[in-house]
């Protein structure tokens, strides 16, 4: 067995995040229509003061089977001073994004946290030529009941701020 390395002090406010969540989410966009996916999302640490953070997703059908891949995400939490948090995301359909946002911790039992969320805002979105305009957004990331619950509006393709997907996610 390996053993896991010591969890440096500045993570610990983002704890509650690692291992890995699977579950299923719905999404939906004024140039979509609704739909259902299912999710694995994987937050890790190396020891260093990060987070590596990897997502993918797959559209599922009435029955809950994957029909096709959706989306892929991939980047770094990185805790900053008085709870503050900074993620970098990439994605493969061509744009890059800077969050920025606060974590505050809702409750603590037996110096385990129970409840908590991160509440963040997209500073920068960076794309290339062929990839969607994506112009901003915001994301809700809440451990309840020992639950992951996510939810991303987004601003894209000429709309404004718009409840995009959204998610409840149980450990594996």
């Amino acid at each position: 067995m390996t053993e896991q390395p010591a969890l440096p002090d500045e993570l610990l406010p983002l704890s509650w995040l690692i291992g890995t969540w699977v579950g299923v989410g719905v999404g939906g966009y004024p140039t979509i229509d609704e739909f259902q996916f299912g999710q694995e999302v994987t937050f890790a640490s190396d020891g260093r003061p990060f987070l590596s953070y990897w997502s993918r997703s797959w559209k599922l059908d009435a029955e809950g089977n994957r029909v096709k891949p959706l989306g892929t995400e991939a980047g770094f939490w990185r805790p900053r001073p008085d709870n503050k948090v900074e993620l970098l995301l990439a994605h493969p359909t061509g744009y890059a994004e800077v969050w920025i946002g606060d974590v505050t911790v809702t409750g603590i039992v037996d110096a385990v946290i129970t409840g908590a969320r991160a509440e963040l805002q997209t500073d920068v979105v960076a794309r290339t030529d062929s990839a969607k305009e994506v112009s901003g957004g915001t994301r809700l990331y809440g451990l309840v009941d020992g639950e992951l619950l996510w939810r991303y509006d987004m601003a894209a393709v000429g709309h404004p701020l718009t409840p995009h997907l959204s998610a409840r996610l149980q450990r594996a």
